[in-house]
């Protein structure tokens, strides 16, 4: 499924994670990989309380940053790296557009995976 971002979702996402303690969370997640982290194994990793943790992967959910899938009785939480990809995209295609971001500032993200990438170097050529 393709995500595309509009001026709306971008400021809901960045909203989301405009908050240390889901910026934290989510930051965890993504050092986890696709792989995720179980509900409480968050908790206990960032000392934080059920509710507390929670609200946070609620609203990380709602802003579609994070996937959680029931894993028996535990619910694995994983960072949604295609919603992030999209999001850079997004920002790097509306901040670039301009000639004077991009003769100041390189704007190329750095994409960790090379399918990023390469749909970065069709766009900009």
């Amino acid at each position: 499924m393709e995500i595309k971002y509009t001026p709306r979702t971008a400021v809901r996402t960045l909203g989301a994670l405009a908050q240390e303690t889901r910026l934290s969370i989510y930051r965890l997640l993504v050092e986890m990989g696709p792989e995720g982290l179980a509900v409480g194994a968050i908790a206990e990793k960032l000392d934080l309380p059920n509710a507390t943790l929670s609200f946070h992967l609620k609203e990380l959910a709602n802003a579609e940053l994070i996937v959680t899938v029931p894993n028996g009785r535990s619910i694995i939480c994983s960072a949604n790296f295609e919603s992030m990809a999209a999001l850079v995209d997004y920002l790097t295609e509306n901040c670039c557009a301009g000639a004077s971001c991009a003769t100041t500032v390189d704007c190329q993200p750095k994409a960790s995976n090379p399918k990023a990438a390469s749909s970065r170097k069709r766009r900009t050529a």
